[in-house]
């Protein structure tokens, strides 16, 4: 096996995934194992992650760092000739912020690189042992959050009407405004919606909580569950039948005819 080429200076975005360091892609292990310098999150991203890093690797909490106090380090890193990873709890297309680091570093031409992670959602429905798509049930998956203090939703994106879809809805960075979430999505779910309450999901700590959507509010208060939270709502949860064609002897396809007994 040829041995893997050093890492060519440049930030590198990494998913970190929801918290299970056995759900990092390869890609990103083999990143973080050769890395000159990480940034993470750490208030979103648990060490664990960091096993199998370079003893020598410079770490660098962001909790408590803002943007601008970020953005001036990555490009001083990687103009010494570092590589750097930017590591981003879950999936960086979903909710962290790449958008604006990415636009500064191409102004400063720092050259970036983005390895995808394993979503919260992704999690959560392999723990429940569910598929959030059954045929003639619910065949959509919509991945919103609520309108809150750091982040407005577009109106036309407003929890209410993307509820009256009734598909598979799952909320992320809403536990805080939770009575307001349950008011919304009952004009249109019924109240007796199974939903999944997914607290701090892949980490020691992890509690999955299912219960009827009208309960939704009252527990999560109960439990003081106010971050890393993610409600999957959808009558999948609770789906006892639901057959795909893909699979069925009546359907053909390109590598299999339609069964002579069907």
């Amino acid at each position: 096996m040829s041995p893997t080429p050093p890492l060519s200076p440049a930030v590198y975005i990494v998913g970190a995934g929801p918290g299970d360091p056995d759900l990092l892609t390869v890609k990103a292990q083999k990143i973080l194992a050769q890395a000159d310098v990480i940034l993470f999150a750490d208030s979103l991203v648990p060490k664990q992650i960091l096993q199998g890093v370079r003893t020598d690797a410079e770490i660098i909490r962001t909790a408590n760092k803002t943007l601008e106090d970020i953005l001036p380090i990555m490009i001083e890193r990687v103009r010494s000739h570092k590589s750097v990873v930017r590591l981003h709890s879950g999936d960086p297309s979903l909710y962290s912020a790449i958008h604006e680091q990415m636009l500064a570093l191409a102004e400063a031409d720092v050259p970036v690189e983005v390895i995808p992670g394993i979503s919260a959602f992704q999690a959560a429905a392999a723990k429940l042992k569910v598929e959030l798509t059954v045929p003639e049930l619910v065949q959509t998956i919509i991945l919103t959050r609520i309108s809150g203090n750091a982040s407005s939703v577009p109106e036309q994106e407003e929890l209410a009407t993307l509820a009256a879809h009734q598909a598979s809805l799952c909320l992320y960075l809403s536990a805080r405004h939770v009575e307001d979430a349950q008011i919304k999505l009952m004009e249109h779910y019924p109240a007796d919606t199974p939903v999944a309450i997914c607290y701090r999901l892949g980490w020691p700590d992890e509690k999955i909580l299912l219960l009827p959507l009208h309960q939704m509010a009252e527990v999560t208060r109960r439990e003081n569950l106010i971050r890393t939270t993610l409600y999957v709502i959808s009558p999948a949860l609770a789906a006892e039948k639901g057959r795909s064609r893909l699979y069925h002897p009546q359907h053909s396809h390109l590598f299999r005819q339609k069964s002579a007994n069907g």
